[in-house]
This record gives structure tokens, C-alpha cells and sequence, in this order.
């Protein structure tokens, strides 16, 4: 009888190992992913048994890209931006999310009323709001830079700038740099006169640029004294600053708060799965949770009450966050449709730029 009982207990574990099923995740890695498997990855497992596969990518949407149209699709569920979450779904590369399946606030607020404006999409959910910053080394800096302008200003802060291989954020830095204010920079790009504009600033600094494109690179460009001052994603500097103890500062000054969005490529092989992590992911106390490893906004109304210390346990993460009332004085929202439409041409003319 006892052989019998621990046969059907090693059976019945078998069978739920291999039902439980598989989900794979790709993100963007470094201390963004790592927030993302503490907070994510293994409270989704410990409660469902379903395993998540973490893979990363410098930019999560051009395999997707690649894989859908290529009929290869290994990817279950990928962090993306706004901008390229939008293009994706129009062109027919992700699958529909049915919101429904989201959980509500812990008052019983309806999901759809608990995230924050633009966060829910036919084809995604936002998880994160962050920003695109540029820091500086206090130790490698003759003085402290306070605005977007002093990153392009050359004399007052001699040295080697760090700027992401991308027309997105550049531009809109480099015209806000030049004294536009932010609430007129995207009616001034959409003109050639504004694209030529912006150009022309970041031909200012052009041959000190170290270009990035991987997130993790502006932190150990600065950490290392290659760069006196960096564009980055905010997260970034704050795990190096305060995780690692780097001299490291956000100036917020000029910032750009985009989203970041969970989407389920078209033919995903575990789509099921895939909507149970999001839906799970996305909950009031995952958002939350993930506040507490890295600093940027959960996406819920309904989270925001819940972050309080950084995993260290006596950081506060309010002032650390992109949306935190003081870090708002100058920011700009990434206006997503605006880089839906002209994505392509500005990245032709930004890497034609970059070969002359």
C-alpha cells in the first residue's frame, strides 16, 4: 500500500510537470530583466508551475519582426516600446490581447479603469513607464551639469558624450538642447525645417559621440570615464548609483517618458501561457513588486500606493521614479504616433547621418 501511495504521488507530480507548460520571455536584460525575473518570472512559476524561459534582445521588436515573417516564431511574450508595439500590431505581427483577462484592482476596480491612459492596446499591455535620461559621472565632471542644453554644451563640459544609435530620443533631445520647449518639439519635427534643426544641434557634438545601443552600455560608459555624460534609460543609472555604488547622477532635465509593453508575437507556440504571465504580470502587486528592484513607474493607478523601499530596504523609490512630481519640470511624453509614421525615414537619414 505504501509503494502504491508514493507511485501515484511520483505520478501525479509527472503529470503536472508536464502540463504545467512553458512560457518564453524575451526582454531587454541587465537590471531591467533581472527586475523583471524577481518580481515576474518566479512568483508566476512558484504559482502556476508553468516554467518562463528569459531570453533578451538589444531591441526585443526586430527579432519578433524577423521571427514572425519568417514563420519561426519561438517567442512567447516580449517587452516592448510604445511606438514599436503600435507598428507591430498594425502590420499584423502580434496577436490580440483580450483585456478582460486581466485582473482588477484589489478594490475591485475593472483593469481598464485601473491602468494608466494609453497603457492598454489592442495588441499589448504596458507594464512599465520610463524615461530616457542622460547622466553624468560626478567624478569625472568639472562641475555639475543641471539642463539638456549643458549635455551639447562642449565648453562648459569638455569631453566624450554617450548617445543611443537611434533618431528616436536623439532628436528630440537635440531640439530641446537647442531651446525648444518641449511642449513644441513634435509639431516642430513634423517639418523638414525642425529635422534640419535638430540635425544641425547634434552636429555640435557629433565627433565626441560614443554611440550605445544596448541599455546596459551608458552605465559602464560613464563608470569607466570613456563618457563624462550619457544619454540612458533611468532604470539603468539607478541600479548602477545605488545597486553598485557608482558615482553616477540623473539629471532630469529634458527627460522623455515613453512605456514599455508586453506583446504576444503572431503564431506564439504557448499562447495560452503567454496570456496567463500577462495577465499575472500586469496585476496590481506585480507592478508593484517590480518598483522594488528598478525605478521605473508601474502602469497601474492602483500600484502606485504599494511602492515604497528599493529592495535594499531603506532606499525610498518616489524620488527615483520618472513620474515623481520634481522630475516632471521639463519632460516630454514620446508621442507614439509620430514614430509609428515616420520610424523608418528618420532612421535612414539618422544612419545616413551617421555614415557622412
Amino acid at each position: 500500500m505504501k509503494k502504491t501511495l508514493i507511485l501515484t504521488t511520483a505520478l501525479t507530480g509527472f503529470a503536472f510537470a508536464a502540463t504545467a507548460g512553458e512560457v518564453t520571455v524575451m526582454s531587454w536584460g541587465g537590471a531591467y530583466t533581472k527586475s523583471q525575473v524577481e518580481a515576474y518570472h518566479k512568483p508566476f512559476t512558484a504559482e502556476t508551475g508553468i516554467t518562463v524561459n528569459s531570453v533578451d534582445s538589444d531591441n526585443p521588436a526586430t527579432p519578433i519582426k524577423a521571427q514572425v515573417e519568417a514563420g519561426n516564431v519561438t517567442v512567447d511574450v516580449a517587452d516592448v516600446e510604445f511606438s514599436d508595439a503600435i507598428r507591430l500590431c498594425d502590420e499584423g505581427l502580434l496577436e490580440e490581447i483580450d483585456h478582460s483577462m486581466l485582473p482588477a484592482a484589489p478594490d475591485g476596480t475593472a483593469a481598464a479603469d485601473d491602468f494608466i491612459d494609453g497603457a492598454l492596446q489592442d495588441c499589448a499591455v504596458a507594464n512599465i513607464v520610463w524615461s530616457t535620461v542622460f547622466a553624468y559621472n560626478s567624478k569625472n565632471n568639472d562641475g555639475d551639469p543641471t539642463s539638456i542644453a549643458d549635455f551639447f554644451d562642449l565648453e562648459k563640459f569638455p569631453g566624450k558624450r554617450g548617445l543611443r544609435k537611434s533618431a528616436k530620443a536623439t532628436l528630440e533631445m537635440a531640439l530641446m538642447a537647442d531651446g525648444v520647449p518641449a511642449a513644441e518639439v513634435y509639431g516642430l519635427m513634423d517639418t523638414a525645417e525642425g529635422i534640419d534643426r535638430a540635425f544641425a544641434k547634434l552636429d555640435t557634438i557629433k565627433s565626441d559621440v560614443v554611440w550605445w545601443e544596448a541599455g546596459a552600455q551608458p552605465p559602464q560608459l560613464l563608470a569607466d570615464g570613456e563618457v563624462v555624460m550619457s544619454t540612458a534609460y533611468n532604470g539603468r543609472i539607478f541600479n548602477a548609483a545605488i545597486a553598485e555604488n557608482q558615482p553616477l547622477v540623473v539629471v532630469w532635465d529634458g527627460q522623455i517618458l515613453d512605456f514599455d509593453l508586453f506583446v504576444i508575437p503572431k503564431g506564439a507556440p504557448n499562447k495560452e501561457e503567454a496570456m496567463k504571465f500577462i495577465a499575472f504580470s500586469t496585476s496590481t502587486s506585480a507592478l508593484a513588486a517590480q518598483a522594488s528592484y528598478i525605478s521605473y513607474g508601474p502602469a497601474r493607478k492602483s500600484s502606485g500606493a504599494l511602492v515604497g523601499k528599493y529592495s535594499d530596504g531603506t532606499t525610498d523609490m518616489g524620488p527615483h521614479m520618472p513620474t515623481a512630481a520634481a522630475n516632471l519640470g521639463n519632460a516630454l511624453v514620446n508621442n507614439f504616433e509620430f514614430w509609428v509614421d515616420h520610424d523608418a525615414e528618420l532612421n535612414e537619414r539618422f544612419n545616413a547621418w551617421l555614415a557622412n
